[in-house]
């Protein structure tokens, strides 16, 4: 990669959490998720350790259940945008099955949260909070 290119990169990157760069080359989109999984398993311990710390009954567990169904909600509008940009210019058939089969999931996962933020309460009251 040219230096310019990772100088613009680091820009968008600071600029809009949602800018980045397509990849022609497979080795280089399997290195970015490569790296996104990293960068996730490093925060994973994190997460753990601060979750064991925090989460000290059944209501403590639902603020971040609702700031992850928030954040999965922005994604999955993020990506119906996607997926009827690509519906609307026709592009590749399986591209947008696997745009729909992602916003499905996406959606079955907010309704999935809801439920289990949901659960705190009645968990809570079963267990005389």
């Amino acid at each position: 990669m040219f230096p310019i290119r990772l100088t613009w990169q680091a820009l968008a990157t600071f600029a809009s959490p949602r800018v980045s760069f397509a990849h022609t080359d497979p080795e280089q989109l399997h290195q970015v998720l490569a790296e996104q999984a990293a960068a996730a398993n490093r925060e994973a311990a994190e997460h753990a350790t601060s979750a064991a710390a925090w989460n000290v009954d059944e209501l403590h567990v639902q603020p971040g259940l609702l700031e992850v169904r928030r954040d999965i909600l922005a994604d999955v509008h993020y990506l119906e945008g996607l997926l009827i940009g690509a519906r609307r210019r026709g592009l590749d058939r399986e591209l947008i099955e696997r745009l729909a089969a992602a916003v499905d999931t996406g959606h079955e996962l907010t309704v999935l949260l809801a439920d289990t933020a949901l659960t705190t309460i009645t968990a809570a009251h079963t267990a005389g909070h």
